[in-house]
């Protein structure tokens, strides 16, 4: 596998150094800059304040899930030709490294997840929880330090990025009161769930909901289920009397709706916490996202009866 990987490297790095010659007599007179982004949050993110003054390569897919994702040579020259890359961070897309080096490229790589507050490992020794954008505080500080890096690379439009990024952030900080009002009609003890793996810690956080157990035991959806810790996690949702179990969306919902079923549970609506829907979706963007979670969760725990208005 690791000498699949070496040829792969190596090929792209040919490919790259290639299409990076230009022609004769050539150049790109393109206006805007060129900014690469690795998840369908960041990618959004960049969309939202650099507007049409950028053109943003996203390198995972919405519906696609960036812990697994496999790179493709495209990714590469889109890398080598990037005035600007965007990455999450903090091991959502730790493939991107080998990536940058073959790929030729010198573009600044900017980590958003290095301009937010964190949720540190369980142990020491962990690294950080990834999924830092599940609290639109993050999203706020995210697009903020989005703001300054575009501002440095192009200060000609720094006072329409300004702007931009300002109006993204005011639309955060809105969506999060909303969001608080809306989760704040469930009584706090009821306000407990189970997930599909380690991805909403910051979002219950945020609004007080316990994430008492997941499905998959992990940070990412790469882990695996033993029959022991589906045994335990059904026990834990009988003891505290949690009313729903939610699948996540883009995956099967086989294992949620199994432990469900066993614990006398409701399943819940998918909910999205590492990627984004397909575009024209309601949850194609992060605040859509954020708006078809909540709503999704507080009818959840309501059983359907419980519900607010949420918009974005």
């Amino acid at each position: 596998m690791r000498t699949i990987l070496t040829l792969f490297i190596v090929i792209v790095a040919l490919g790259v150094g290639v299409a990076a010659i230009p022609a004769a007599g050539g150049g790109d007179d393109r206006d805007g800059l060129d900014v690469v982004a690795t998840t369908p949050q960041a990618a959004d993110f960049v969309r939202a304040v650099a507007g049409d003054r950028a053109r943003v390569t996203q390198l995972v897919a919405a519906n696609a899930d960036p812990h697994g994702y496999e790179p493709r040579p495209s990714d590469a020259e889109a890398l080598a030709g990037a005035d600007l890359i965007v990455r999450s961070g903090a091991d959502a897309d730790g493939w991107l490294d080998p990536l940058v080096s073959s790929s030729g490229g010198e573009a600044p790589v900017l980590a958003l997840a290095d301009h937010v507050r964190l949720i540190d490992g369980s142990e020491d020794g962990d690294p950080p929880d990834p999924h830092w954008w599940q609290d639109p505080r993050n999203a706020r500080l995210a697009v903020a330090a989005i703001g300054r890096e575009l501002d440095r690379i192009e200060p000609a439009a720094a006072p329409a990025f300004a702007t931009s990024a300002r109006r993204y952030e005011h639309r955060l900080e809105r969506l999060d009161r909303r969001i608080a009002a809306c989760v704040g009609t469930v009584p706090a003890a009821e306000r407990r769930i189970v997930t599909s793996h380690d991805a909403l810690a910051y979002y219950g956080r945020r609004y007080g909901i316990e994430i008492v157990g997941t499905a998959l035991p992990a940070l990412t959806t790469g882990a695996q289920a033993s029959a022991g810790a589906v045994a335990d996690l059904v026990a834990t949702i009988e003891a505290e009397g949690v009313r729903a179990v939610f699948p996540e969306a883009g995956a099967g919902a086989g294992l949620e709706r199994a432990i469900a079923g066993q614990a006398g549970a409701r399943l819940g609506a998918p909910l999205w916490t590492d990627t984004l829907a397909p575009p024209g979706s309601p949850a194609a963007t992060y605040i859509g996202s954020l708006v078809a979670n909540t709503r999704a969760i507080v009818a959840g725990l309501g059983g359907g009866r419980a519900g607010c208005r949420l918009r974005g």
